[in-house]
């Protein structure tokens, strides 16, 4: 592996992590500025909606009111960079399993776990996201699991 696609792979480990730090303390222009600016997120694989990234946290904004007490875990992250021929091109896919542990404002304890989709594109300013999918695997409320898949 090439110096260039390492220093690749760590950036955007980097968006990533500053993906779910933005979620976790509510910074959303944080997280508006991880996107391209034709960036998507989709949550509806997690009872949420899909559309702009700048439209869709608005929404995001709202629910993670319920929520005062949040903490993303993003992990078993698996990136794939666009090969141009042995060098690396400006797209990029990852897969990172995920563990949302969070509580209500009432002290209700509410978790979910799943996988996120990143699609990703170098952009003059770094590393951007395109797309982000979630697909939740199975939640728990104090009461018990809500769903699975």
């Amino acid at each position: 592996m090439d110096l260039a696609t390492v220093m690749d792979r760590l950036a955007i480990d980097e968006v990533i992590t500053r993906y779910a730090v933005a979620v976790d303390d509510a910074d959303w222009s944080a997280y508006r500025a991880l996107f391209t600016a034709d960036g998507r997120a989709d949550y509806q694989g997690a009872g949420g909606v899909a559309g702009p990234a700048g439209e869709v946290v608005d929404w995001l904004a709202e629910t993670m009111r319920l929520f005062p007490v949040r903490q993303h875990l993003i992990v078993n992250r698996r990136v794939t960079i666009e090969d141009l021929g042995g060098y690396p091109g400006d797209r990029a896919e990852a897969l990172a399993d995920y563990v949302n542990p969070m509580r209500m404002a009432a002290g209700d304890d509410f978790v979910s776990g799943g996988r996120y989709a990143f699609a990703l594109a170098r952009t003059d300013g770094g590393w951007r996201l395109r797309t982000v999918v979630v697909h939740e695997k199975w939640r728990r409320a104090t009461g018990g699991v809500l769903s699975a898949e």
